[in-house]
């Protein structure tokens, strides 16, 4: 399999966002584990904003636990994919206003969510796994974020 540089692995990493408009977002609350589809757009490699129903089952599980895990995918594994855990932040307004542009700006569709109840998120990637096994990327390459340990 493929050894990449670290540079190689930031570039997979970006290429994979960027060709996304959702990903899985898994949680775990008082309830449960629980894992939803939802719109994101990246303000850089380790930085992912989005909108969660206000009533939802995801954002209550944000609440009470802001770690996360997230699965970037078309869910093919001969697809490159990306795996992380994150920490979950719920924005005040002013950050919530600009994480509604920068997804709408990246997906348009995602417009009729944002006049529904919806609380901006913006999650901190710890670290991504990349996997492109059509390319040789197997194990994944880690890529950790020069913010978190």
């Amino acid at each position: 399999m493929t050894t990449l540089e670290p540079a190689a692995v930031a570039d997979l990493v970006r290429n994979t966002l960027a060709a996304h408009k959702s990903l899985f977002l898994a949680t775990a609350g008082s309830t449960g584990p629980w894992v939803g589809g939802v719109y994101f757009a990246e303000s850089g490699e380790f930085t992912l904003n989005l909108v969660l129903e206000d009533r939802g089952r995801t954002l209550a599980a944000i609440r009470e636990n802001p770690v996360v895990s997230v699965v970037v995918s078309t869910g093919s594994p001969m697809q490159p994919f990306l795996q992380a855990q994150a920490l979950a932040e719920i924005l005040g307004r002013d950050e919530d206003a600009r994480a509604r542009e920068l997804l709408v700006t990246k997906v348009p569709e995602a417009a009729p969510f944002l006049a529904a109840p919806v609380t901006a998120v913006r999650l901190s990637i710890r670290k991504w796994r990349a996997t492109d096994i059509a390319n040789g990327v197997l194990p994944g390459a880690e890529l950790p974020s020069p913010r978190l340990p």
